[in-house]
């Protein structure tokens, strides 16, 4: 088993954006091999062990959230060190530091604004999209300079709206805010496509429909990703960003 990191890295203006996998890492078992989640049961030396190769990948130490479903971003202070918080996003204009955001079926969403020097990486789950994360993280990009139609956004690899099964009656209400999230899976039962709901979102933020690229795969059908409607014990992958040095 290799240790080096092994992740995908879409093109994104002003920043080094990957998607972590599986691949590489020192975890084994449920938790082979990348796992950077220390909650999910995995050996800590383990899990700091794949922190320390994903920061030597990225050139910078990954920060990360207590990701709670939420819509809550938050923005790094200016310098210093960076302390984790209960938050689903963040937001900086600093280079020294990457955002990483973990999932495990949940999309990873990497924002940049090359001009302004602003990054963003944000955790949009089915509650948390629904309750507006990124129409918040651009909100706050915003404010520190970024503007949403200069805005290059990747939505990394997540459940597909063919695969993500849920009850009629939270289809039901999740279309009511978020239409085009309404999916059907490949065997004819209630789903929801939160691809299709994050573009719709980020669109009425003022993203540029071309400049959102949500071609990456599902992480229930690849076993190169971890997920969590594969294995409710399992691992979490990765979507990190780092804004280039100015």
């Amino acid at each position: 088993m290799t240790s080096a990191v092994q992740a995908r890295a879409p093109r994104i203006r002003g920043a080094h954006a990957v998607f972590t996998g599986r691949a590489g890492g020192v975890s084994t078992g449920e938790f082979s091999a990348l796992n950077l989640a220390r909650h999910v049961g995995d050996e800590d030396a383990a899990v700091s062990r794949n922190r320390e190769l994903l920061a030597a990948e990225l050139g910078a130490e990954p920060v990360f959230v207590d990701q709670v479903h939420s819509a809550r971003v938050h923005v790094l202070p200016a310098t210093g060190p960076v302390p984790v918080v209960r938050a689903d996003a963040m937001v900086t204009d600093r280079a020294d530091v990457a955002l990483a955001i973990m999932v495990a079926d949940c999309l990873p969403v990497l924002l940049s604004d090359a001009g302004a020097g602003v990054v963003a990486a944000a955790h949009a789950g089915r509650v948390g999209l629904l309750d507006g994360v990124l129409e918040r993280t651009v909100e706050a990009m915003s404010a520190l300079g970024a503007r949403a139609e200069r805005l290059e956004v990747t939505v990394g690899p997540s459940i597909c709206g063919s695969c993500y099964e849920v009850p009629a009656e939270m289809r039901e209400q999740a279309g009511a805010r978020a239409p085009e999230s309404v999916a059907t899976t490949s065997w004819g039962t209630p789903g929801l496509d939160l691809r299709a709901g994050a573009a719709a979102a980020l669109a009425r933020a003022g993203v540029r429909r071309t400049a959102i690229d949500a071609d990456h795969p599902c992480t229930l059908e690849d076993e190169d990703y971890f997920s969590y409607r594969r294995a409710a014990r399992t691992g979490r992958f990765a979507g990190v960003i780092r804004r280039e040095a100015p």
